[in-house]
């Protein structure tokens, strides 16, 4: 049987889309800024009004299902919690942290002190003239800008994390940047974090995503960090995704690498009713090296979703992707790796791996690494398992005197730990097997 759709039907479903956006870019484009920032914030905004919410119909979208975030009636973002909430953060103190409370900086919460002279960890509005000056080279001049939700932040920035390591400078310790979603109605916030890396430099970053609110409840954060490696530097990334049990969290990592230069990643993500981090990679230069460490830990129905690109247009260049999911009861993991390698990027070093642990037989996982490849003379690989706990595996720890559960514990921590061990910071690596036991 046929059932016919009439022109004005699919006119009002396509109006109700874009009214669902033109709803979030009000919200978000309230403030006004000046100058430059303003007219790239005036761009997107545009790119934002001719747009669409994807859907499932849509390639890069078709496992993950944003209908759910559509029937969300979202409200200004609450600014009274800046001042008067401690983050739960889940690394020990340290001297370099940044918090944002719903995308507002929090400067009673932050604290910033003995970094090497000429290093800067601010706000974007708390800026020196001659750094915002610097700024504008870098900041929404990502490749991948024309993103739906990308564009959707850049239109309402109004404020930033940013952090700038000079020529040669290396920083020992690691820059905690601190992201907090408080309230207690439905909003949308939008951290935004800048990252220059100058030639010869060295830093690590800890990127956290968590909730202080006074009940679970929905809400929406659209996050993009831009990251600029410049030759022979080095930038260790860690990013921690503790979104609220019915939060949304949409996140967008852009890294742009020059000659020489080695960019770590290591994402942690155990949180959220929907979570989605899109990683792309850019090189600008032969030599790199990149890095992508993934663990993802969900349960109950929660969504959690990985899409990486790496574009690897230069020679001798080397990546190495290893994303592992623990998935448990009726929970949808997504993993989706593309590697591009075109003809001028010869002698180029690429695997990648996606390897999935389901702990129930309701748990699902969607899984697609892809390579393509034009280059003849390259060293490529990818691969996918899925996987369960095996009953003789449990047996035989059970025959060594270890009770189920443990033996089970046991199992999932050994999975999880190949990840977690690979986190620069002992403090932090020791709380996330905590909390891998809880699980």
């Amino acid at each position: 049987m046929s059932v016919e759709i009439s022109p004005s039907a699919v006119k009002n479903v396509l109006m109700d889309r874009d009214d669902f956006l033109t709803g979030l870019l009000n919200l978000v484009s309230a403030t006004k800024s000046i100058g430059w920032l303003q007219n790239v914030r005036d761009s997107a905004a545009n790119f934002v009004r001719q747009s669409t919410l994807p859907t499932t119909r849509d390639e890069e979208w078709r496992f993950t299902d944003l209908s759910g975030l559509r029937q969300v009636q979202f409200n200004n973002v609450e600014t009274s919690y800046v001042t008067s909430l401690q983050p739960d953060v889940l690394v020990e103190a340290v001297n370099s942290r940044l918090v944002f409370v719903n995308g507002v900086y929090a400067p009673e919460l932050s604290s910033v002190a003995g970094l090497p002279d000429g290093v800067v960890t601010a706000s974007l509005a708390g800026l020196p003239a001659n750094s915002f000056d610097l700024v504008k080279n870098y900041l929404a001049q990502s490749e991948g800008g024309h993103e739906v939700f990308t564009a959707l932040n850049t239109a309402g920035m109004s404020d930033a994390a940013v952090v700038w390591v000079p020529k040669n400078v290396v920083v020992e310790t690691p820059i905690h940047l601190v992201f907090v979603a408080a309230g207690d109605t439905a909003t949308i916030s939008q951290p935004r974090c800048l990252v220059v890396a100058e030639t010869g430099s060295q830093v690590t970053l800890i990127e956290e995503f968590n909730n202080r609110r006074s009940a679970e409840g929905v809400y929406f954060t659209n996050a993009v960090t831009e990251i600029w490696v410049g030759e022979n530097a080095q930038v260790s990334h860690t990013v921690l995704d503790r979104s609220g049990a019915e939060a949304f969290h949409v996140g967008k990592t852009a890294v742009s690498q020059a000659r020489s230069s080695r960019y770590i990643c290591n994402a942690v993500v155990f949180g959220g009713k929907l979570s989605r981090h899109n990683l792309e990679i850019t090189q600008t230069g032969e030599q790199t090296e990149t890095t992508l460490n993934g663990l993802t830990m969900i349960a109950d129905k929660q969504v959690a979703d990985t899409h990486s690109a790496i574009a690897l247009n230069y020679p001798h260049g080397v990546s190495k992707q290893l994303q592992k999911n623990i998935v448990g009861d009726r929970a949808h993991v997504v993993f989706n790796g593309k590697v591009f390698v075109p003809k001028p990027a010869q002698l180029t070093d690429a695997s990648q791996l996606n390897r999935n642990l389901l702990l129930s037989s309701k748990a699902r996982v969607d899984t697609k690494p892809q390579l393509e490849i034009t280059a003849d003379n390259v060293k490529c690989a990818h691969g996918a398992t899925v996987s369960q706990l095996e009953d003789d595996e449990i047996f035989y720890l059970q025959s060594r005197g270890i009770d189920e559960n443990d033996a089970r514990n046991l199992l999932i921590n050994a999975f999880a730990s190949e990840i977690i061990n690979k986190i620069p910071i002992l403090s932090l690596r020791e709380t996330l097997l905590q909390v891998v036991e809880r699980f």
